[in-house]
């Protein structure tokens, strides 16, 4: 038997402001879109790398408030190239963990993205 990696999924409420905020803002590319008709809620599937999440306006999908962490290397290089666009709603910093760095950044739909470098410890 073989299982894949999850998948989750994050709650949006405005897909401008989801598209601002992961495609703009963390460089996220939108793999598909879907919608039941023209009038309903969106549900997509962005990735980044490996890194592969689904947002979704559907109200029964998923809670807003989640956290998710993603393991990433050169943290300072991305949160450099984050800085540097000037996103109005975000200035991520770094953390100093036990077990490396973690940078915490909320979505605009109090969903928590932490990207994380592990020590080599």
């Amino acid at each position: 038997m073989k299982i894949g990696s999850p998948i989750p999924i994050l709650r949006s409420f405005d897909e401008k402001k989801a598209k601002e905020f992961y495609v703009g803002f963390l460089d996220f590319r939108v793999d598909w879109e879907h919608r039941f008709d023209e009038t309903a809620p969106l549900y997509m599937q962005i990735s980044k790398g490996e890194c592969v999440i689904h947002v979704s306006e559907h109200h029964g999908d998923c809670s807003p408030g989640a956290a998710l962490r993603i393991e990433v290397d050169e943290i300072e290089a991305f949160k450099a190239v984050l800085n540097k666009k000037a996103y109005q709603n975000a200035r991520p910093g770094i953390t100093e963990q036990p077990w490396g760095k973690d940078m915490s950044i909320s979505d605009p739909f109090g969903n928590k993205v932490i990207f994380c470098e592990l020590s080599g410890d």
